[in-house]
C-alpha cells in the first residue's frame, strides 16, 4: 500500500481502512469476507466531499445563490469529475477486484473510480479527521478545482454541439483519446470528436475532460458538418 499513499501524500495510521477504501465488492465476495468492501467508506466518503466542496464554494463565491452554487458544486462532484480525481492518482492500479470484474476492464470503469475516490476520502477523514481530509483533496486537486471555479457560470460546448448535431440526425458525437504527453504531474491530453465518420475537431487539455471540452470547441468554431464542409 505504500505507493499510493505516496501518491496520495497521506499515510494511513490504520492500513486496514485503505485496505477497505481499495477492496471492490467483487473481491470480497469472492474472498468470502462479508462487509469487508469499500461501499460503506463510499458513502461516507461522498458526505465528507460534498461539506469540503460546499463549504469552499460558499467562501469563494459569497454572492452566489443557493441554487447557482448548487450548480457550481454538481460539476465539481459529478461521476466525471470524481474519476479524472481517481485518474490523477492513478487509483485504479491499486483497486482490489474480483477476477471477473478485472477481466472486464474493472480498473478503468467509471464507476468503480469514482466509488474509490470517495471510499479513500472517507478512509482519510476517519483516519486522520475532517482537516485530513480536506488536506487530501486540495493538495491533490487544487488545480482541478481551480480550473472549474475560473468558470463559476457553466459553460457546456460539449452539450451545445450535441444539440447542433441532434438537431441533424439523431446520432451523437463521440469523443477518442488519441495522444497523451509528459510525466503524471504534468500530462497533457489530445482528443478528437467525430460524428457521422468525420472528425469535427481536435483538443488538448491537462486532463481528458479538458481535452474533450477543447475539442468540442474547436468543433463549434469550425462547423464543419454544415454544407460544403462535410468532405473537406
Amino acid at each position: 500500500m505504500d505507493s499510493i499513499e505516496v501518491t496520495i501524500r497521506y499515510q494511513f495510521a490504520n492500513s486496514l481502512l485503505l485496505a477497505e477504501a481499495l477492496t471492490h465488492p467483487s473481491r470480497a465476495r469472492e474472498s468470502k469476507r462479508s462487509r469487508f468492501d469499500n461501499q460503506r467508506l463510499e458513502h461516507l466518503g461522498d458526505a465528507v466531499i460534498q461539506l469540503i466542496l460546499t463549504e469552499k464554494l460558499f467562501r469563494l463565491f459569497p454572492k452566489f445563490s443557493e441554487g447557482q452554487l448548487t450548480k457550481m458544486r454538481s460539476r465539481l462532484v459529478s461521476r466525471e469529475a470524481l474519476c479524472e480525481f481517481a485518474r490523477r492518482i492513478s487509483l485504479g492500479d491499486h483497486l482490489l477486484l474480483g477476477k471477473g470484474e478485472l477481466s472486464s476492464g474493472g480498473r478503468e470503469r467509471p464507476s468503480n473510480l469514482a466509488d474509490a475516490f470517495e471510499a479513500i476520502t472517507g478512509a482519510i477523514y476517519l483516519d486522520g479527521g475532517l482537516e485530513a481530509a480536506r488536506a487530501f483533496i486540495f493538495t491533490n486537486f487544487g488545480s482541478f478545482i481551480e480550473e472549474i471555479t475560473a468558470q463559476p457560470e457553466e459553460k457546456n460546448p460539449k452539450g451545445i454541439l450535441q444539440e447542433c448535431l441532434q438537431a441533424i440526425a439523431p446520432s451523437s458525437p463521440t469523443y477518442r483519446l488519441i495522444g497523451q504527453e509528459g510525466p503524471d504531474h504534468l500530462k497533457s491530453f489530445v482528443a478528437e470528436v467525430k460524428w457521422e465518420g468525420l472528425v469535427l475537431g481536435q483538443g488538448s487539455g491537462r486532463s481528458k475532460q479538458e481535452a474533450e471540452i477543447s475539442a468540442a470547441t474547436e468543433a463549434l468554431k469550425d462547423r464543419r458538418w454544415e454544407a460544403g464542409k462535410v468532405g473537406e
